[in-house]
């Protein structure tokens, strides 16, 4: 009875995935097909199914390398990819309509709940992997190179000081949205999430950064 019981499971929660992409895409989001867990091959190394021995970041990536130019807003193309991979993580491209300030999971509740009491409007936040999502305005494509950054992995720009434990998403970088799942524990979720037309002026993200500094800070004492 357990093999039918997540089938089903699986089935329920592959449905949520095409959904969510297809909404996002609605919205003007550009999505793009995400690795995903790999069932129970985790004992054999192989917990990702890009089938990667030892994969470094398992159903945290995109399923191609070529996924900037395949992502798309298309409601109707996003249907049609994850028909074909329906266990697809959502993969959202940052430095387009938006960037992501991305900080640990507790830092992150903390901090949302400053904002709250101090009524910061912090636009849609996600919490998933671990890590807390700030949807932030983009910094897009300056005229200056030198005033943008691609931050996958950890970094400190200059308006984050020496503050390693947040990462900012923004131009060639992306982030797993809700309901994906890295494998490491359970699906993301909206903790506010984005309007049916989400069309209006995000949050700056300087504007956000010290509220975040500090409550990293505190998770680090």
């Amino acid at each position: 009875m357990v093999a039918p019981v997540l089938r089903r499971s699986r089935r329920r929660e592959s449905g949520r995935l095409a959904a969510a992409a297809v909404a996002y895409a609605a919205i003007g989001w550009p999505v793009a097909l995400g690795a995903y867990p790999r069932g129970n091959a985790r004992s054999a190394g192989r917990a990702c199914s890009c089938d990667r021995v030892g994969c470094p970041a398992p159903a945290a990536h995109p399923m191609s390398p070529a996924w900037q130019i395949q992502a798309t807003t298309d409601a109707g193309k996003a249907r049609q990819r994850w028909a074909h991979h329906p266990e697809a993580n959502v993969v959202l491209p940052t430095g387009r309509v938006f960037d992501v300030l991305d900080v640990p999971a507790a830092a992150g509740l903390t901090a949302l709940g400053m904002m709250r009491d101090a009524g910061v409007d912090t636009g849609p936040v996600a919490v998933g992997g671990g890590r807390t999502l700030f949807f932030v305005a983009t910094r897009g494509a300056p005229d200056n190179e030198d005033e943008w950054w691609s931050c996958h992995l950890d970094c400190a720009p200059e308006d984050v000081g020496e503050l390693t434990s947040l990462r900012w998403h923004c131009r060639n970088s992306y982030v797993l949205a809700p309901p994906s799942r890295d494998g490491a524990g359970p699906a993301g979720r909206w903790l506010q999430a984005p309007g049916p037309h989400e069309g209006g002026p995000l949050p700056d993200a300087v504007r956000l950064l010290e509220v975040l500094a500090d409550a990293c800070d505190e998770e680090i004492r």
